[in-house]
């Protein structure tokens, strides 16, 4: 149906991309844009970076209705993503507090409408992978110098960040938080998760093609990135790293496991040396890792758990379609099921959250989107002998992978600076399958 109408658009308004440097030259301003969205993340507010996403949707837009044969195509995950919106929808116009819904439904309308756009630039523009990698890994590489300074300078902790009730002072983690707005060291830590797949991508192709000097420089900053996630003192990030971590040495594995198997297995038992070596040594890191399995001796354990506890019992009361979307409407209505004193923003769980805001059919949307698109990753990775495909797919499915474990115990993946990095992601998958119209 869309297309049908961007067809009518196209053919009577030929004359105006005829004499329009900016139709003609569309695409440039879309990979300004995008490239913009990233760039803008590091410093500025959640506002200006939605400003930035919407002209990008904007411009993707005008390019559909005004320029010769461009229509819109979607892929199987996509139909899902497609069942995923349709119910938000519906989610919406069912929610007791539509005006506070709707604040939170135009957001997911501009990241869904953010990923529609760089899938449709990177169908037609791969070439443009790298240099969207290479943005990212730069912001990443930024972040972990910045929280490196942080940890030197021994930043304070603006809130209360962590429970050292029953801490000895050396045991006390000096927590960054970057530059990223608003200043929280799990978001950083998320942050980190998403973007890290990113810039290990560019080490990889630097030396693919013997870029060495490049590659070196790369694999110094991922080294610091890697290392300054770790200073965030955010747990689920640290378990995001293991299965970055994880991801990457399966994937090394396809190429250095038979002409290079020593070199390989040294390799992998010197990043197990090296962070337990760190664990051990460092009284901070250690106390704040073993706090991951203190359960309910840990504040922050406890106060995760009557969240999860009242989150559910509200999912339980509107399973259907939901309280509706955003953290504003999700806080009004969590105060008639909280624990006395646990006061929550979100339910800490992404999984949880999105069944809380649109329903058990929402949730089995999105689920069904995120397997079918690391699925379709993994299909191509195991098959293709292009090894800059494989590279920058792993670095998507990685990075997907991790974000979906790093969101089973916090919600800063609905913040934008990571949800641009999770739909460039999976558009970074979609554009390298083959579509039907939609």
């Amino acid at each position: 149906m869309f297309n049908k109408i961007f067809n009518f658009t196209q053919n009577h308004t030929q004359f105006l991309y005829n004499n329009s440097l900016l139709l003609q030259n569309i695409d440039k301003f879309i990979y300004i844009s995008i490239l913009a969205v990233f760039a803008a993340s590091t410093i500025f507010p959640s506002d200006y970076i939605g400003i930035i996403a919407v002209f990008t949707t904007f411009l993707t837009i005008i390019k559909l209705l005004f320029v010769k044969g461009e229509k819109l195509e979607a892929t199987k995950a996509e139909i899902w993503l497609l069942a995923y919106f349709m119910i938000v929808v519906v989610s919406l116009a069912g929610s007791s507090l539509f005006m506070l819904s709707l604040k939170g439904f135009m957001k997911t309308f501009i990241y869904l409408g953010f990923y529609v756009s760089i899938a449709h630039f990177l169908k037609n523009n791969k070439d443009k992978i790298f240099p969207i990698f290479l943005t990212i890994g730069l912001c990443i590489s930024f972040e972990g110098i910045m929280g490196f300074l942080q940890n030197f300078a021994h930043v304070e902790e603006i809130s209360t960040w962590q429970d050292v009730s029953k801490l000895n002072p050396e045991e006390v983690m000096t927590r960054v938080y970057g530059t990223l707005k608003p200043y929280n060291p799990n978001l950083l830590g998320g942050y980190f998760v998403a973007g890290i797949p990113a810039l290990y991508a560019v080490t990889a192709v630097f030396l693919t093609d013997k870029k060495y000097k490049s590659g070196i420089i790369a694999g110094i900053f991922a080294l610091i990135s890697s290392a300054a996630l770790f200073l965030t003192g955010c747990r689920g990030s640290y378990i995001g790293m293991l299965v970055i971590l994880g991801g990457t040495f399966l994937v090394s594995a396809k190429y250095l496991w038979q002409n290079y198997k020593a070199i390989y297995i040294s390799i992998v038992g010197a990043c197990i040396a090296l962070i337990t070596s760190a664990i051990i040594m460092s009284a901070s890191l250690r106390a704040r890792v073993l706090s991951m399995f203190a359960m309910r001796q840990d504040s922050s354990n406890s106060f995760r758990f009557n969240v999860y506890q009242s989150s559910f019992n509200m999912f339980k009361d509107n399973w259907l379609l939901g309280i509706g979307c955003g953290n504003r409407n999700f806080r009004e209505i969590y105060g008639l099921y909280m624990r006395t004193g646990f006061d929550a923003l979100s339910a800490y769980n992404i999984f949880l959250e999105i069944a809380v805001e649109s329903g058990i059919f929402a949730l089995i949307a999105f689920l069904c989107f995120i397997i079918t698109t690391i699925g379709d990753g993994i299909k191509i990775i195991l098959k293709s002998d292009n090894i800059k495909q494989v590279i920058y797919l792993s670095a998507a499915v990685i990075s997907i992978c991790a974000l979906m474990i790093h969101g089973l115990v916090d919600t800063v993946f609905f913040r934008p600076q990571l949800q641009f990095i999770f739909w460039t992601m999976a558009a970074v998958v979609s554009c390298e399958h083959k579509k039907s119209d939609f």
